[in-house]
């Protein structure tokens, strides 16, 4: 990937960084997306505005109350549109996590003693906990589907797992450590065959490519618009089928109808629902996924060919991942290079596998990775400034 071919995709980074008070020319450098994204500021005024003009609630007979209302279906429907899928079957919430402990525990009502459900490797706490948790409250067995060599789901060990008692499958559709892609597809049309429900976390795929939840045929699919420059805020898509079968935990003012709301837990964040839709527009404005996806493969693709060779690149290849790297350089922790980095200004992610505890068995032995995740608003120059800085970096050990 040359600097022409990254010039002629037409995306003009400069003007978008221009949207953004966090990424004034002479601040820090951020390659730490996947831990959560920066933010237009059209967004905070959005989330500033709604708190300022009126505090109030849905279902009263004022106009602010009107406005709320309003707020909430326009919420529905960009959510869906962006989910490629239903208002109808959106759910809203304080976080990913938050949603997929209420959505979990609604759907394992009729569960039994071993029942079970299978994970993956490569899978965020936040699509596991949950599950975790109720295998010890209902005595459910959990299993975890392993990797291949360059740490993409290892499909066949998979399905070898899948018993007449599993009734989950939940995969990373990409993983915010590596960036592999998960063969989403597949995986789904092998839990429908077992009877079982396809489980998906999106929350990283989502910052880099558009969701199709009918491609993916997922029953349940989650994430979180921080990390695609929105607001701290939770959503998923549940599929009619099931989720019109499961009582969900609501207090009595909670209605049925639209379906996805039964799972919400009082009032909204309307403020943050304002940023939401503020975000969307964001994303349009920009070209959405149809120009940040090319633009980003080729940063990525200029990140790999620039790199040192002193520094190793775990994971598939580029056309398996979104742009996210754990990178390694022998003989050097990884809280060095993330200290020497900051050191000049750069920041990026020193990896604990804190939230992604299969992982770390799968990586070479002795690895401490630090994990470089790129966005949208990344230029070529910081990349540079990034390999320029990982050169001198291990040069002087």
């Amino acid at each position: 990937m040359t600097l022409t071919d990254i010039t002629s995709t037409g995306f003009d980074v400069h003007a978008i960084r221009a949207r953004f008070s966090a990424l004034r020319p002479g601040g820090f450098t951020y390659f730490d997306a996947p831990a959560g994204s920066q933010v237009p500021d059209e967004v905070g005024d959005a989330i500033a505005r709604q708190m300022r003009e009126g505090s109030g609630n849905i279902g009263g007979f004022y106009p602010l109350s009107d406005e709320l209302t309003g707020l909430v279906a326009a919420a529905r429907e960009r959510t869906a549109a962006f989910f490629g899928g239903e208002a109808a079957n959106i759910v809203l919430g304080g976080s990913m996590t938050t949603l997929n402990f209420a959505l979990t525990r609604a759907a394992a009502r009729d569960f039994a003693a071993g029942d079970e459900i299978i994970v993956t490797r490569l899978d965020h706490e936040g699509n596991v906990a949950p599950w975790r948790e109720l295998a010890l409250d209902l005595g459910l067995v959990l299993k975890t589907a392993d990797l291949t060599d360059d740490l993409l789901i290892d499909v066949d060990h998979l399905r070898s797992l899948v018993t007449d008692r599993t009734r989950v499958i939940a995969f990373p559709l990409a993983a915010n450590t590596v960036g592999s892609l998960a063969q989403a597809a597949e995986i789904s049309a092998i839990a429908h065959q077992a009877g079982a429900l396809s489980w998906v976390d999106a929350v990283h795929y989502a910052a880099h490519r558009a969701i199709d939840v009918k491609a993916i045929g997922a029953d349940v699919v989650l994430c979180s618009a921080y990390k695609f420059c929105g607001p701290h805020l939770g959503m998923a898509h549940v599929e009619p089928r099931v989720a019109s079968s499961w009582r969900a935990y609501k207090v009595a003012a909670r209605g049925l109808d639209p379906l996805g709301a039964r799972f919400e837990t009082g009032t909204l964040p309307y403020e943050q629902l304002a940023g939401l839709v503020a975000t969307y527009d964001y994303l349009d404005s920009i070209g959405g996924f149809e120009a940040i996806a090319p633009y980003e493969e080729s940063l990525a693709a200029h990140l790999l060919q620039t790199l040192p060779p002193e520094v190793h690149v775990l994971g598939p290849a580029l056309a398996d991942r979104v742009p996210t790297f754990l990178l390694t350089i022998d003989g050097l922790s990884a809280e060095s290079i993330a200290r020497s980095l900051a050191a000049e200004r750069i920041g990026v992610w020193k990896h604990t596998f804190a939230y992604e505890v299969g992982l770390p068995a799968r990586l070479p032995a002795g690895a401490d990775p630090i994990r470089v995740g790129l966005a949208h608003y990344n230029t070529v120059d910081e990349i540079d400034l990034l390999t320029a800085a990982l050169t001198a970096i291990a040069q002087a050990r």
